[in-house]
């Protein structure tokens, strides 16, 4: 595989080595990659001709500094799991601030609805920041799809938006989530759990798991929504920042069923918690 830390670079490797014909497939990450970066890599290889990832730690998407400083950053292993996997002419984009951001930025997007709930809500900036990266590594990359993990299944929602705002031609494939043996949803913030925290952490998928069975069952949702706070906000250094029931197309809360079955096959309960200093989020169909 070949990796580029510049534009030029890409630019120049991508002409050199693929065809019109050829399909590109596109994996956008921050880099810590774990299983289910890799389970993203795997499925675009295989519907693709070739394949490109980046690894970029997009600063403008961070609305705390200090979630920023600690992200984490681990760039050599990294490449030594994508070597194991991608092929000769697969491609590594890991581009520097400067390389991506040579001039102010003042792009702002009105993702309308989309953006105004749940990680839109309780981190401000955050989806105009991711708006901003992936628009322009489209543009750098050219992809013919792009593959993103439904953990971040509000964010999958927004890039289709984007794409639909700058008529881009990329087709966006959400991917299932990849969990650890105990349920914890994969995810580059757990290398900062300590072991006590990623076993308690486990529970947020057992509880999504509960919700469902008793929501099937007809149970309310806003005494769901209690009983998941309540047990989340039991366990040792856990804070709920939000529980939210939402229909999966516009992301909207869902306060009650109304017995609708077609209101009820899009539900999704979402999840947003800070285990000791680390915020993770996790989310789950309801039927």
């Amino acid at each position: 595989m070949k990796v580029c830390n510049s534009i030029k670079e890409f630019k120049d490797f991508r002409l050199s080595r693929y065809q019109k014909e050829n399909s590109l497939g596109f994996v956008p990450t921050m880099g810590a990659l774990h299983a289910g970066h890799l389970s993203l890599v795997q499925k675009a290889l295989s519907e693709n001709d070739h394949v490109a990832v980046s690894i970029f730690v997009n600063p403008i998407q961070f609305n705390k500094t200090s979630d920023l400083t600690a992200y984490p950053r681990t760039l050599k292993s990294d490449l030594r799991m994508l070597e194991e996997v991608m092929g000769l002419d697969d491609v590594v984009f890991t581009p520097e601030n400067g390389e991506m951001y040579p001039e102010p930025i003042q792009t702002q997007y009105d993702f309308g609805e989309l953006a105004n709930v749940m990680e839109g809500e309780h981190r401000p900036g955050h989806f105009n920041g991711v708006g901003i990266v992936v628009n322009r590594l489209f543009r750098i990359v050219e992809p013919d799809s792009a593959y993103f993990g439904e953990k971040d299944f509000q964010q999958v929602a927004i890039i289709r938006r984007l794409i639909e705002i700058e008529s881009l031609a990329v087709k966006i494939v959400p991917c299932p989530i990849l969990r650890e043996p105990g349920g914890l949803a994969l995810s580059s913030r757990n290398l900062r759990l300590t072991r006590t925290d990623r076993k308690n952490a486990s529970n947020i998928f057992k509880i999504l798991q509960n919700t469902r069975k008793k929501i099937s069952s007809g149970q309310d949702i806003n005494s769901l929504s209690v009983e998941i706070r309540e047990s989340l906000n039991k366990l040792p250094d856990f804070a709920v920042e939000y529980v939210t029931f939402a229909d999966e197309n516009k992301l909207q809360p869902i306060l009650q069923l109304n017995n609708l079955a077609i209101e009820k096959s899009n539900i999704r309960c979402f999840i947003a918690v800070t285990v000791g200093n680390v915020r993770l989020i996790d989310n789950l169909s309801m039927y």
